[in-house]
């Protein structure tokens, strides 16, 4: 656990979930870079306190079960704040609110928290955040045929890597050139020009984080599958239409389908879905030009909510920046600026007043530029 304490405390204490998972054994110093992505907070005023979570690995409720440990320790060895915000930064985000769920209250029905702020948030719930990246291993063997590769162990895709089996990040990036010459555009062959105008036309993924993807959906996956859901496949593509290549009906007849397993969707959702049963005031901010997760998920997490009836406890905006990890200074202390001004006036935050509280921490052209989601019925 790692505590960052201003001379000049404002009172309120920032507890934050890491986004990842992390697959590595946790070390003592992982949080670091948690701290020095956000220490604008700090130097803005706010107490922060971030943990490495007990094991590497997927488990959303066992990262917020360690979340809120952070936060007793916290208030069992440093003063008591006056108010505590707790923040969840992309598969944090996801963390962040299951947590809300399940620990916002003590046994007496009090609030632990008083509010809570997602950023970049993987907010669809385990069973629907991660499908894409099936469909992207899917297509790829279909378009690569080197992962695995024809004279390797076949394997069901969806188990990332079978049980036992170890590739190197490297390995996996080797393959990743052999097939579409992603880090050397100027030598990129014509083959593999077209190689790689396929699959991202028809996955969706930016071309910047096909490589990241990849990895995601072999390591990750191997985690989730073969360690958390006990070899069973909670991905499907069965009945998925492929579009947007040059031969769709190629492609669809030839890509690899899987069946999921209900015993791992119902295993994964209990895990990592989302009721929308939220108790505290909630801002989602998220990056329109996010590569990563998809401004989408303010889509899901609002529905999700209002079938739930506590739409009056959410608040969501966008921000025109493209970066997945790390916003600007002036978006994170702007919205939390807003969570306060929530929590004293009552009034929930859009895009027009938290603009206005960013003008206080930036004045930047650049900066500041917030929207309102729109209806996911008026998108493209």
């Amino acid at each position: 656990m790692l505590v960052a304490l201003p001379a000049e405390w404002n009172g309120t204490l920032i507890v934050h979930a890491h986004g990842g998972p992390r697959l590595a054994v946790p070390k003592s110093g992982d949080s670091i870079e948690d701290l020095d992505r956000y220490a604008a907070m700090v130097k803005a005023g706010y107490a922060w306190v971030g943990s490495t979570y007990r094991r590497g690995g997927y488990g959303v409720r066992m990262a917020a079960a360690d979340v809120e440990r952070s936060r007793k320790l916290f208030l069992k060895h440093w003063p008591k704040p006056k108010r505590v915000f707790l923040h969840g930064q992309s598969w944090g985000g996801n963390v962040a609110a299951k947590l809300a769920e399940l620990y916002a209250l003590d046994g007496r029905g009090k609030p632990r928290y008083d509010a809570v702020l997602t950023t970049n948030g993987v907010l669809m719930g385990g069973t629907r955040a991660y499908g894409f990246r099936a469909d992207l291993r899917a297509i790829w063997q279909h378009y690569c045929r080197n992962h695995p590769a024809p004279d390797e162990k076949q394997y069901p895709l969806w188990q990332g890597l079978p049980r036992g089996v170890k590739l190197s990040r490297e390995d996996l990036n080797r393959r990743i050139e052999d097939c579409t010459g992603l880090s050397t555009p100027s030598t990129r062959s014509a083959q593999q020009a077209e190689r790689l105008r396929e699959i991202l036309a028809v996955s969706g993924v930016a071309e910047q984080q096909l490589a990241s993807h990849l990895a995601w959906s072999t390591f990750h996956f191997q985690d989730l599958v073969q360690k958390r859901l006990d070899g069973r496949n909670p991905f499907d593509n069965r009945h998925t239409v492929y579009r947007g290549s040059t031969d769709d009906q190629a492609l669809n007849a030839g890509v690899q389908r899987f069946d999921a397993d209900p015993v791992a969707l119902a295993k994964l959702a209990y895990d990592a879905d989302l009721s929308g049963l939220i108790v505290l005031p909630t801002l989602n901010v998220h990056a329109s030009g996010d590569p990563v997760v998809s401004p989408r998920a303010l889509d899901a997490y609002a529905a999700t909510i209002a079938q739930s009836g506590r739409a009056q406890l959410l608040a969501q905006i966008t921000t025109d920046e493209s970066d997945h990890s790390r916003l600007d200074d002036a978006t994170i202390l702007s919205a939390m600026a807003a969570l306060a001004r929530w929590l004293d006036t009552g009034n929930r935050p859009d895009a027009a007043i938290v603009t206005t509280l960013c003008r206080s921490f930036s004045d930047a052209p650049n900066a500041c530029r917030f929207a309102n989601p729109l209806p996911a019925e008026d998108r493209d």
